[in-house]
């Protein structure tokens, strides 16, 4: 599958040459990023856009206007989240012109949605859920927090979903309509490097677990957890 995708890529450039400058140097550290977009937009059909990265000569700031961003350089800005896209010229144009840009789903619609929680928790609770023979699909992990991607809902199923439970994890945060999830290989937010926890196949949109299910079993883990929480411990 991996000869496939690569076969695949090298189309895309190919017919792309139009819309970018002279080839980069082959140890270019800001490439896979085009790439990560490319294989996200046409290989699986999920909408992408650029985030809005950082500035300053050593990078430490948000490249937007609010000097106390709480989640430098990865969260949309110019363009807006509505504008994300699985047009691969669109996309090809914009890590053109702005090569180390993250990489960001917009969530939600046809699109994967997700849940996070914080890194620690998030690989103690996916030890159990597969010990459980839960099924999972791809998992993002950062530095601080793990996303475990699922298919797509509505805010109002979400809300019933919530509603219905006797207590919820405070550590959860979900990612649904609207909404938007930075992908590998973007830089953190907090520092780092998004990466996959998971991958998913190379073939096309990777099988997703119901918001349900997943929810289900993460609340069912941390009750049982040591303490008899109500929360996933940071």
């Amino acid at each position: 599958m991996r000869e496939i995708l690569g076969r695949r890529l090298q189309r895309l450039r190919d017919r792309l040459k139009t819309l970018r400058p002279a080839p980069r140097q082959s140890g270019d550290p800001a490439l896979p990023l085009l790439d990560a977009a490319l294989v996200c937009a046409t290989t699986r059909q999920w909408p992408v856009l650029p985030g809005v990265g950082r500035s300053g000569a050593d990078s430490s700031r948000c490249a937007c206007p609010d000097p106390d961003c709480a989640v430098p350089g990865a969260h949309p800005f110019d363009p807006g989240l509505l504008a994300a896209t699985t047009d691969p010229r669109m996309v090809a144009w914009w890590w053109t012109n702005r090569p180390a840009a993250p990489v960001l789903l917009a969530t939600g619609g046809s699109a994967p949605c997700a849940v996070s929680l914080p890194a620690n928790a998030a690989a103690r609770a996916v030890v159990r859920l597969d010990a459980q023979g839960m099924r999972l699909g791809p998992i993002v992990a950062t530095p601080t927090r793990w996303a475990l991607l699922v298919a797509p809902y509505s805010l109002e199923r979400l809300g019933e979903l919530l509603y219905a439970k006797d207590h919820v994890p405070s550590a959860l945060r979900f990612h649904g309509e609207g909404g938007y999830l930075l992908l590998p290989p973007s830089p953190a937010s907090g520092g780092g490097q998004v990466r996959w926890e998971r991958a998913p196949a190379d073939d096309g949109d990777p099988w997703l677990p119901e918001v349900e299910a997943l929810v289900h079993a993460l609340v069912e883990a941390s009750t049982g957890a040591s303490g008899g929480g109500s929360r996933l411990a940071y």
